[in-house]
């Protein structure tokens, strides 16, 4: 994948695609579990009472935790299990095959009640999503009802476009899934420089 040159979102397959999915998305800029100190969030709280009401099953509602943009970081994959235990039946859905996780087929989305995607490099994801054939499993599964949610690459990767700093500074990126219209900037109002580079023309 290149680096990113201006943001554009004009007609053509990400157009047509944004046209096309149905579904809900939770795209957040910040907080979460992965932002708080003890890993209590009231966002992820609501994530799970949306999942709850999803669920078709009479216990725990099944969340799915796909950390790709972290490269399946151990430490973010074990804060996610600790979050959501005991509040969910949690997966994880590994792209790399590191233990004790190990590669799964992305076909398991179609069976979650919420899916959860981790930060990390927004450029990263989005290649290995592709290649994988995860993009299309995650609008089977919105369309199916499954919730879709994440937090700063795992926003960005909704939209047609967003600010990353996949490539070192702060850049815009414009091939995104493009399941939302327009773009994103995660951490606007928390990181310096977020905003400015998102608004340099």
């Amino acid at each position: 994948m290149d680096a990113p040159s201006a943001v554009t979102a004009g007609p053509g397959p990400i157009a047509e695609a944004v046209e096309q999915f149905r579904g809900t998305i939770v795209a957040l800029g910040g907080g979460g579990f992965s932002m708080s100190e003890t890993g209590e969030s009231g966002i992820d709280d609501e994530l799970l009472l949306m999942a709850s009401r999803r669920s078709t099953a009479s216990d725990l509602p099944h969340v799915c935790f796909v950390p790709t943009a972290s490269g399946d970081s151990r430490d973010y994959i074990e804060r996610f299990e600790a979050a959501f235990e005991a509040r969910a039946r949690t997966h994880v859905l590994s792209l790399f095959g590191q233990a004790p996780w190990d590669y799964h087929d992305p076909v398991m989305v179609l069976d979650m009640d919420l899916i959860y995607v981790g930060g990390g490099s927004t450029a990263n994801l989005l290649s290995l999503w592709r290649r994988h054939g995860v993009d299309q499993r995650m609008r089977e599964a919105a369309a199916d009802g499954t919730i879709l949610a994440g937090i700063s690459a795992g926003a960005n990767c909704w939209f047609e476009a967003s600010s990353t700093d996949s490539f070192g500074p702060l850049s815009p990126l414009d091939d995104g899934l493009g399941f939302l219209q327009g773009s994103a900037c995660p951490h606007r109002h928390g990181e310096p420089g977020r905003e400015a580079s998102f608004r340099k023309p």
